[in-house]
Protein backbone atom coordinates (compact mmCIF):
# COMPACT_ATOMS: atom_id res chain seq x y z
CA UNK A 1 0.00 0.00 0.00
CA UNK A 2 1.15 3.53 -0.83
CA UNK A 3 -0.07 6.73 0.75
CA UNK A 4 -1.43 9.27 -1.76
CA UNK A 5 -2.59 12.88 -1.52
CA UNK A 6 -6.02 12.77 -3.20
CA UNK A 7 -8.12 15.73 -4.36
CA UNK A 8 -11.44 15.65 -2.52
CA UNK A 9 -12.83 19.03 -3.45
CA UNK A 10 -12.13 22.04 -5.68
CA UNK A 11 -13.49 25.57 -5.85
CA UNK A 12 -12.78 29.03 -7.20
CA UNK A 13 -13.68 32.68 -6.89
CA UNK A 14 -13.62 35.46 -9.47
CA UNK A 15 -14.22 39.15 -8.76
CA UNK A 16 -17.47 40.63 -10.04
CA UNK A 17 -15.77 43.22 -12.22
CA UNK A 18 -15.12 41.89 -15.72
CA UNK A 19 -12.72 43.93 -17.86
CA UNK A 20 -12.91 43.32 -21.63
CA UNK A 21 -9.99 44.15 -23.90
CA UNK A 22 -11.91 47.10 -25.29
CA UNK A 23 -11.55 48.91 -21.97
CA UNK A 24 -7.80 49.27 -22.55
CA UNK A 25 -8.39 50.97 -25.90
CA UNK A 26 -9.47 54.08 -23.99
CA UNK A 27 -6.10 54.65 -22.31
CA UNK A 28 -3.48 52.69 -24.27
CA UNK A 29 -2.26 52.39 -27.85
CA UNK A 30 -3.75 48.93 -28.21
CA UNK A 31 -6.78 47.11 -29.60
CA UNK A 32 -8.87 44.09 -28.77
CA UNK A 33 -7.47 42.35 -31.86
CA UNK A 34 -3.85 43.11 -30.86
CA UNK A 35 -4.35 41.62 -27.38
CA UNK A 36 -6.24 38.56 -28.63
CA UNK A 37 -3.75 37.76 -31.38
CA UNK A 38 -0.74 37.89 -29.06
CA UNK A 39 -2.17 36.32 -25.92
CA UNK A 40 -5.55 34.72 -26.57
CA UNK A 41 -7.00 36.88 -23.78
CA UNK A 42 -10.45 38.40 -24.32
CA UNK A 43 -11.35 39.53 -20.81
CA UNK A 44 -10.19 39.30 -17.20
CA UNK A 45 -11.52 40.02 -13.70
CA UNK A 46 -10.22 42.81 -11.44
CA UNK A 47 -10.72 42.86 -7.69
CA UNK A 48 -13.01 45.53 -6.31
CA UNK A 49 -12.15 47.89 -3.49
CA UNK A 50 -13.23 45.45 -0.79
CA UNK A 51 -11.87 42.29 -2.44
CA UNK A 52 -8.42 41.15 -1.32
CA UNK A 53 -6.14 38.21 -1.96
CA UNK A 54 -7.14 36.72 1.39
CA UNK A 55 -10.88 37.27 0.94
CA UNK A 56 -10.85 35.69 -2.53
CA UNK A 57 -8.75 32.78 -1.23
CA UNK A 58 -11.23 32.26 1.58
CA UNK A 59 -14.14 32.14 -0.86
CA UNK A 60 -12.37 29.59 -3.06
CA UNK A 61 -11.38 27.49 -0.05
CA UNK A 62 -14.96 27.54 1.25
CA UNK A 63 -16.22 26.26 -2.11
CA UNK A 64 -13.63 23.44 -2.10
CA UNK A 65 -14.59 22.42 1.44
CA UNK A 66 -18.28 22.42 0.54
CA UNK A 67 -17.68 20.25 -2.51
CA UNK A 68 -15.63 17.82 -0.42
CA UNK A 69 -18.18 17.80 2.40
CA UNK A 70 -15.41 18.49 4.92
CA UNK A 71 -15.68 20.81 7.92
CA UNK A 72 -12.96 23.41 8.40
CA UNK A 73 -12.11 21.92 11.81
CA UNK A 74 -11.06 18.73 10.02
CA UNK A 75 -8.38 20.56 8.00
CA UNK A 76 -4.81 20.29 9.29
CA UNK A 77 -3.03 22.88 7.15
CA UNK A 78 -3.48 25.68 4.64
CA UNK A 79 -0.86 26.45 2.00
CA UNK A 80 -1.53 29.61 0.01
CA UNK A 81 0.45 30.35 -3.14
CA UNK A 82 0.56 34.07 -3.89
CA UNK A 83 2.87 36.89 -4.93
CA UNK A 84 0.34 39.54 -3.91
CA UNK A 85 -0.30 38.94 -0.22
CA UNK A 86 -2.31 41.70 1.43
CA UNK A 87 0.56 42.55 3.79
CA UNK A 88 4.30 41.87 3.93
CA UNK A 89 3.34 39.86 7.02
CA UNK A 90 1.46 38.09 8.46
CA UNK A 91 0.98 35.53 5.73
CA UNK A 92 -2.22 35.66 3.72
CA UNK A 93 -2.71 32.00 4.66
CA UNK A 94 -3.11 32.84 8.34
CA UNK A 95 -5.65 35.49 7.39
CA UNK A 96 -7.58 32.85 5.45
CA UNK A 97 -7.30 30.54 8.45
CA UNK A 98 -8.96 33.21 10.61
CA UNK A 99 -11.64 34.04 8.04
CA UNK A 100 -12.54 30.35 7.73
CA UNK A 101 -12.84 30.08 11.53
CA UNK A 102 -10.09 27.46 11.64
CA UNK A 103 -8.53 27.43 15.12
CA UNK A 104 -6.26 24.40 14.80
CA UNK A 105 -3.44 23.28 12.53
CA UNK A 106 -1.12 25.69 10.69
CA UNK A 107 -1.02 27.95 7.65
CA UNK A 108 1.71 29.50 5.51
CA UNK A 109 2.33 31.17 2.16
CA UNK A 110 4.43 29.93 -0.76
CA UNK A 111 5.92 32.45 -3.21
CA UNK A 112 6.97 31.10 -6.60
CA UNK A 113 4.96 33.56 -8.72
CA UNK A 114 3.10 31.79 -11.56
CA UNK A 115 4.59 28.43 -10.52
CA UNK A 116 3.34 28.98 -6.97
CA UNK A 117 0.46 26.52 -7.06
CA UNK A 118 2.73 23.73 -8.32
CA UNK A 119 5.14 24.46 -5.45
CA UNK A 120 2.29 24.62 -2.94
CA UNK A 121 0.85 21.33 -4.22
CA UNK A 122 4.29 19.74 -3.85
CA UNK A 123 4.54 20.98 -0.26
CA UNK A 124 1.07 19.70 0.58
CA UNK A 125 1.87 16.32 -0.95
CA UNK A 126 5.05 16.10 1.13
CA UNK A 127 3.20 17.01 4.34
CA UNK A 128 0.66 14.26 3.70
CA UNK A 129 3.23 11.61 2.74
CA UNK A 130 5.32 12.43 5.83
CA UNK A 131 2.30 12.11 8.12
CA UNK A 132 2.43 15.73 9.30
CA UNK A 133 -1.04 16.42 7.92
CA UNK A 134 -4.01 14.39 6.76
CA UNK A 135 -6.02 17.12 5.05
CA UNK A 136 -4.47 20.19 3.41
CA UNK A 137 -6.14 23.11 1.68
CA UNK A 138 -3.98 24.26 -1.25
CA UNK A 139 -4.94 27.67 -2.57
CA UNK A 140 -3.70 30.00 -5.30
CA UNK A 141 -4.89 33.61 -5.06
CA UNK A 142 -3.71 36.84 -6.66
CA UNK A 143 -4.58 40.53 -7.06
CA UNK A 144 -2.11 41.34 -9.82
CA UNK A 145 -4.20 44.35 -10.86
CA UNK A 146 -2.63 46.13 -7.89
CA UNK A 147 0.96 45.77 -9.14
CA UNK A 148 0.39 46.76 -12.77
CA UNK A 149 1.99 49.70 -14.56
CA UNK A 150 -1.06 50.95 -16.45
CA UNK A 151 1.12 52.76 -19.00
CA UNK A 152 2.87 49.55 -20.08
CA UNK A 153 0.67 47.98 -22.74
CA UNK A 154 2.91 44.92 -22.99
CA UNK A 155 2.09 43.76 -19.44
CA UNK A 156 -1.00 45.41 -18.00
CA UNK A 157 -3.37 43.80 -20.51
CA UNK A 158 -2.21 40.27 -19.64
CA UNK A 159 -3.06 39.81 -15.97
CA UNK A 160 -6.18 39.31 -13.90
CA UNK A 161 -7.31 38.56 -10.35
CA UNK A 162 -8.92 35.50 -8.82
CA UNK A 163 -8.50 32.45 -6.61
CA UNK A 164 -8.75 28.68 -6.80
CA UNK A 165 -8.42 25.95 -4.18
CA UNK A 166 -8.22 22.19 -3.81
CA UNK A 167 -8.58 20.06 -0.71
CA UNK A 168 -6.11 17.17 -0.51
CA UNK A 169 -6.66 14.20 1.77
CA UNK A 170 -4.47 11.22 2.65
CA UNK A 171 -5.70 7.97 1.13
CA UNK A 172 -4.16 4.55 0.63
CA UNK A 173 -3.36 3.48 -2.90
CA UNK A 174 -1.81 0.42 -4.53
CA UNK A 175 1.38 2.17 -5.58
CA UNK A 176 0.52 2.08 -9.29
CA UNK A 177 -0.27 4.80 -11.86
CA UNK A 178 -3.92 3.84 -11.47
CA UNK A 179 -4.01 5.30 -7.95
CA UNK A 180 -5.98 8.46 -7.36
CA UNK A 181 -3.99 11.44 -6.11
CA UNK A 182 -0.61 12.99 -6.74
CA UNK A 183 1.59 10.52 -8.63
CA UNK A 184 4.71 12.64 -9.21
CA UNK A 185 6.19 16.11 -8.81
CA UNK A 186 9.04 17.81 -10.69
CA UNK A 187 10.35 21.22 -9.55
CA UNK A 188 13.06 23.57 -10.86
CA UNK A 189 14.34 27.13 -10.53
CA UNK A 190 17.16 29.22 -11.99
CA UNK A 191 17.82 32.55 -10.31
CA UNK A 192 20.10 33.71 -13.12
CA UNK A 193 16.98 34.71 -15.05
CA UNK A 194 15.57 37.07 -12.41
CA UNK A 195 15.48 40.08 -14.73
CA UNK A 196 13.12 38.40 -17.19
CA UNK A 197 10.11 38.72 -14.87
CA UNK A 198 10.07 40.62 -11.57
CA UNK A 199 8.46 43.39 -9.53
CA UNK A 200 10.69 46.44 -9.05
CA UNK A 201 9.66 47.06 -5.43
CA UNK A 202 9.92 45.56 -1.96
CA UNK A 203 11.82 46.03 1.28
CA UNK A 204 14.92 47.18 -0.60
CA UNK A 205 13.08 50.08 -2.24
CA UNK A 206 10.36 50.91 0.28
CA UNK A 207 7.76 50.74 -2.51
CA UNK A 208 5.26 48.15 -3.72
CA UNK A 209 6.67 48.38 -7.23
CA UNK A 210 5.33 47.31 -10.60
CA UNK A 211 5.59 44.12 -12.62
CA UNK A 212 8.31 44.15 -15.30
CA UNK A 213 8.65 41.48 -17.96
CA UNK A 214 10.74 40.70 -21.02
CA UNK A 215 7.93 38.88 -22.78
CA UNK A 216 9.87 37.44 -25.71
CA UNK A 217 12.53 35.97 -23.43
CA UNK A 218 9.96 34.49 -21.07
CA UNK A 219 8.18 32.90 -24.04
CA UNK A 220 11.45 31.39 -25.26
CA UNK A 221 12.09 29.72 -21.91
CA UNK A 222 8.47 28.77 -21.25
CA UNK A 223 7.68 26.24 -23.99
CA UNK A 224 10.93 24.31 -23.65
CA UNK A 225 10.94 24.23 -19.85
CA UNK A 226 7.23 23.42 -19.48
CA UNK A 227 7.35 20.52 -21.95
CA UNK A 228 10.53 19.20 -20.32
CA UNK A 229 9.25 19.30 -16.74
CA UNK A 230 5.91 17.75 -17.74
CA UNK A 231 7.69 14.93 -19.59
CA UNK A 232 9.93 14.27 -16.59
CA UNK A 233 6.94 14.18 -14.24
CA UNK A 234 5.14 11.73 -16.53
CA UNK A 235 8.19 9.47 -16.66
CA UNK A 236 8.41 9.53 -12.86
CA UNK A 237 4.72 8.61 -12.62
CA UNK A 238 5.11 5.78 -15.12
CA UNK A 239 2.68 7.22 -17.65
CA UNK A 240 2.94 8.44 -21.25
CA UNK A 241 1.29 11.19 -23.29
CA UNK A 242 -1.26 8.69 -24.58
CA UNK A 243 -2.44 8.01 -21.01
CA UNK A 244 -3.15 11.67 -20.25
CA UNK A 245 -6.78 12.77 -20.21
CA UNK A 246 -6.13 16.47 -19.59
CA UNK A 247 -3.29 18.93 -19.58
CA UNK A 248 -4.18 21.76 -17.18
CA UNK A 249 -1.44 24.34 -17.82
CA UNK A 250 -0.68 27.68 -16.29
CA UNK A 251 -2.91 30.05 -18.24
CA UNK A 252 -0.41 32.74 -19.30
CA UNK A 253 -0.65 32.92 -23.06
CA UNK A 254 -2.47 30.78 -25.62
CA UNK A 255 0.64 30.55 -27.80
CA UNK A 256 2.66 29.13 -24.90
CA UNK A 257 -0.14 26.67 -24.14
CA UNK A 258 -0.35 25.57 -27.79
CA UNK A 259 3.43 25.35 -28.17
CA UNK A 260 3.82 23.24 -25.04
CA UNK A 261 1.00 20.86 -26.03
CA UNK A 262 2.52 20.42 -29.49
CA UNK A 263 5.95 19.67 -28.02
CA UNK A 264 4.31 17.07 -25.73
CA UNK A 265 2.36 15.53 -28.65
CA UNK A 266 -0.96 16.19 -26.95
CA UNK A 267 -3.85 17.64 -29.02
CA UNK A 268 -5.48 20.87 -27.90
CA UNK A 269 -8.82 19.13 -27.38
CA UNK A 270 -7.21 17.51 -24.32
CA UNK A 271 -6.07 20.84 -22.86
CA UNK A 272 -8.19 22.83 -20.41
CA UNK A 273 -8.05 26.46 -21.58
CA UNK A 274 -9.43 29.40 -19.58
CA UNK A 275 -6.95 32.16 -20.46
CA UNK A 276 -9.51 33.84 -22.74
CA UNK A 277 -11.79 34.54 -19.77
CA UNK A 278 -9.35 35.08 -16.88
CA UNK A 279 -6.08 36.33 -18.34
CA UNK A 280 -2.95 35.38 -16.42
CA UNK A 281 -3.91 35.01 -12.76
CA UNK A 282 -0.44 33.79 -11.75
CA UNK A 283 -0.60 31.30 -8.84
CA UNK A 284 -4.41 31.23 -9.07
CA UNK A 285 -4.29 30.14 -12.71
CA UNK A 286 -4.08 26.35 -12.35
CA UNK A 287 -6.57 25.84 -9.50
CA UNK A 288 -8.98 28.18 -11.30
CA UNK A 289 -8.64 26.09 -14.45
CA UNK A 290 -9.08 22.85 -12.49
CA UNK A 291 -12.26 24.14 -10.86
CA UNK A 292 -13.66 25.47 -14.14
CA UNK A 293 -12.71 22.19 -15.86
CA UNK A 294 -14.73 20.26 -13.28
CA UNK A 295 -17.65 22.68 -13.54
CA UNK A 296 -17.67 22.33 -17.35
CA UNK A 297 -17.80 18.55 -17.04
CA UNK A 298 -14.38 18.13 -18.67
CA UNK A 299 -12.48 16.74 -15.66
CA UNK A 300 -14.03 13.63 -14.17
CA UNK A 301 -13.05 11.21 -11.37
CA UNK A 302 -10.29 8.86 -12.53
CA UNK A 303 -8.92 11.24 -15.18
CA UNK A 304 -5.14 11.49 -15.45
CA UNK A 305 -4.04 15.12 -15.32
CA UNK A 306 -0.72 16.81 -16.02
CA UNK A 307 -0.40 20.36 -14.77
CA UNK A 308 2.63 22.61 -15.29
CA UNK A 309 3.67 26.23 -14.79
CA UNK A 310 6.56 28.66 -15.08
CA UNK A 311 6.97 32.02 -13.39
CA UNK A 312 9.41 34.62 -12.17
CA UNK A 313 12.59 33.33 -10.63
CA UNK A 314 12.62 31.63 -13.02
CA UNK A 315 10.71 28.88 -11.22
CA UNK A 316 8.88 26.05 -12.96
CA UNK A 317 7.55 22.57 -12.40
CA UNK A 318 4.88 19.97 -13.07
CA UNK A 319 2.58 17.62 -11.18
CA UNK A 320 0.94 14.44 -12.43
CA UNK A 321 -2.18 13.41 -10.57
CA UNK A 322 -5.22 11.23 -11.01
CA UNK A 323 -8.48 13.00 -10.21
Amino acid sequence: MTLRAVVKGVGHYLPERVVPNSEFEKTLDTTDEWIRSRSGIERRHFAGEHETTASMATAAATAALEQAGVAVDDVDAIILATSTADFTFPSAATMVQAQLGMTRGFAFDVQAVCAGFIYALSNANALILSGQARRVLVIGAETFSRIMDWTDRSTCVLFGDGAGAVLLEAEQGEGTPQDRGVLSVDLHSDGRHRDLLYVDGGASTGTTGYLRMQGNQVFRHAVEKLASTATTAMEQAGVSAGDVDWIVPHQANIRIIQGTAKKMNIPMDRVVVTVQDHGNTSAASIPLALSVGVARGQIKPGDLIVTEAIGGGLAWGAVVLRW
